[in-house]
């Protein structure tokens, strides 16, 4: 049986757990499986076709995949939401109070 596991807000909406035993012959049959099982995850992961949002990283013992990749015994699935935001700066962030001196700049 594939082990799914779940991290930062997909595993608070598991209700903090973090690792399913889950059955499923391929990755899209197991999600479907996971929203089942846990309600408050149906829409987060699959979209309303079941394919995987874009914004998701499936991976199966390391490898990055889709819904289609198949399954057997004793794999491994991580499910990561992707991490983004930030821009670029042209200046660099200091905490309020800090000055130049306090941050070692040399003058």
């Amino acid at each position: 049986m594939p082990v799914v596991r779940l991290h930062g807000p997909l595993k608070r909406l598991a209700g903090g757990q973090g690792e399913h035993d889950l059955q499923g012959v391929d990755v899209g049959e197991l999600l479907r499986a996971l929203e089942r099982r846990h309600g408050a995850l149906a829409g987060w992961i699959l979209d309303e076709r079941g394919a995987i949002r874009p914004h998701m990283n499936v991976f199966v013992n390391g490898e990055r995949c889709g819904e289609q990749a198949a399954l057997k015994e004793g794999d491994h699935v991580e499910i990561l939401p992707a991490i983004s935001g930030g821009g670029a700066s042209t200046s660099t962030w200091r905490p309020s109070g800090a000055d130049d001196d306090s941050m070692g700049a040399q003058r």
